[in-house]
């Protein structure tokens, strides 16, 4: 047996340390937690710029982290000048503003400069409180994992992270013309996962990867999967009236692309499917509508007007209707008008969009690929396919324009499966995470080991 498998049998009862092992850590839950997002805002509209799941992640965890009686402070770096130095999102929940570099005009790629900057005014408002003010830290992405570091060990508290993407998974999985993640994010991600007293992995897949590429300590990653807000994404009053609110054709076929335009979400694929779908059966282009719904984001604002220029070379500009990034509630429209939603990407680490739009009663089309064989049920709330060949996505989409029944039939089971993916368990789970940190790290501070 291999050093990992022994040490995985020895610290687990299954792949790995879940949510369910967690609940045996006997210590106090947190009161009081410090929340970094340096490179996105939780106030930020998601699908614009690098607002996205990883948003509506940290907005939805903290409110339930409140509920359960843990107040959570976001810091995230200010764009602009006008924004207060903090805002209450909900009770319990406080987003600080940290000003570290020009307000706007600043790429994702030039944040790591004004890391310093940045961990400067959390240790400012820290200092503004007693010692023990913050019980854990919880960084969310690799950036916001360097401030975590330095402030958990100033603050003598433990560092949970979550990496939501992985470099190194991201560069064994690009799209055609994306750019490579450098090998300062490579080293950075593997200077935290050391550094942390807990990772946060959405899957088990997730914590597979953590250990082979990182070399994680199995024993210190937890798998809690992410939630989707049911009261917001449900059926509501189904198809029908969505597409009457929406100005859609009752009888036409619509696959749906909700997400940041980029490379990585491959927005491309469905219109190249598209055009293969009419090809083989043009009689479909008096029925089909192609809505696209978000902005451009990271490559892909590089040519922000790209995808209306390939709809409009592969012959399908008359079918297709770009959107812009929309608040919740909006999209929870889009979602139920949807025959289906397509989402062809190259990496994901959960896939909140094939949640949120299952909840809403509307079967997902996806690429096999990072935690979407989790997020989408195959064959049942939805199809995966392995790879991303717009050949394969049009011989789906055919299916649902020969047989409309299908959209409802498995939407029904979409909308049961992602019942399972309510937000309030995540917290729970997320809140076991905290408590074994703490947990562990008081039985270090007993044994002389910190």
């Amino acid at each position: 047996m291999s050093q990992y498998a022994t040490r995985l049998r020895a610290r687990t009862t299954g792949p790995f340390a879940t949510a369910q092992l967690l609940r045996r850590a006997t210590s106090r839950k947190p009161r009081r937690i410090a929340m970094l997002s340096v490179h996105t805002s939780p106030l930020h509209q998601p699908g614009t710029g690098d607002a996205g799941g990883m948003n509506v992640y940290i907005v939805e965890l903290a409110r339930r982290l409140a509920a359960l009686g843990i107040e959570v402070e976001i810091f995230t770096r200010a764009t602009t000048g006008a924004l207060p130095p903090s805002v209450e999102l909900a009770p319990g929940v406080l987003v600080r503003h940290i000003d570290a570099g020009p307000y706007e005009g600043l790429a994702k790629e030039e944040l790591p400069a004004q890391l310093c900057a940045f961990t400067h005014g959390v240790m400012q408002a820290w200092a503004r409180h007693r010692p023990g003010h913050y019980d854990l830290v919880h960084s969310h992405y690799w950036l916001s994992g360097h401030v975590g570091w330095l402030a958990a060990e100033r603050w003598g508290v433990p560092l949970v992270h979550a990496m939501h993407t992985m470099a190194k998974v991201k560069n064994a999985a690009l799209a055609a013309g994306d750019r490579p993640e450098p090998a300062a994010r490579v080293i950075g991600e593997t200077q935290i996962v050391l550094a942390a007293d807990r990772l946060i992995a959405n899957t088990e897949g997730e914590a597979r990867e953590l250990v082979h590429h990182y070399d994680a300590d199995p024993g210190k990653v937890a798998v809690v999967h992410p939630g989707v807000n049911l009261d917001r994404f449900r059926p509501a009053d189904g198809r029908r009236a969505a597409r009457e609110r929406l100005g859609l054709p009752q009888d036409a076929l619509v696959p749906l692309f909700a997400g940041r335009i980029q490379p990585l979400k491959a927005p491309d694929v469905l219109l190249r499917a598209v055009a293969v779908l009419l090809e083989r059966q043009p009689a479909l282009r008096s029925r089909i509508v192609v809505p696209v719904v978000g902005g451009p984001s990271g490559s892909g604002l590089a040519k922000p007007e790209e995808m209306q220029k390939l709809a409009a070379r592969l012959g399908i500009a008359d079918v297709v209707r770009f959107r812009p990034p929309m608040d919740q509630e909006q999209l929870a429209d889009w979602y139920r008008a949807a025959s289906v939603l397509v989402m062809p990407s190259y990496s994901e680490s959960f896939g909140l969009v094939a949640a949120e739009a299952q909840a809403s009663g509307t079967p997902v089309l996806a690429a096999a690929v990072g935690g979407l064989p989790v997020a989408v049920r195959d064959g049942v709330s939805g199809f995966l396919i392995d790879g991303h060949r717009p050949a394969d996505y049009a011989t789906v989409l055919a299916r649902f324009a020969e047989e409309p029944a299908l959209a409802e039939t498995m939407g029904a089971a979409a909308a049961e499966h992602a019942r399972s993916f309510g937000w309030e368990s995540s917290a729970a789970a997320t809140a076991e995470v905290y408590t074994a940190a703490i947990a562990a790290r008081r039985l270090r501070l007993r044994s002389g080991h910190v």
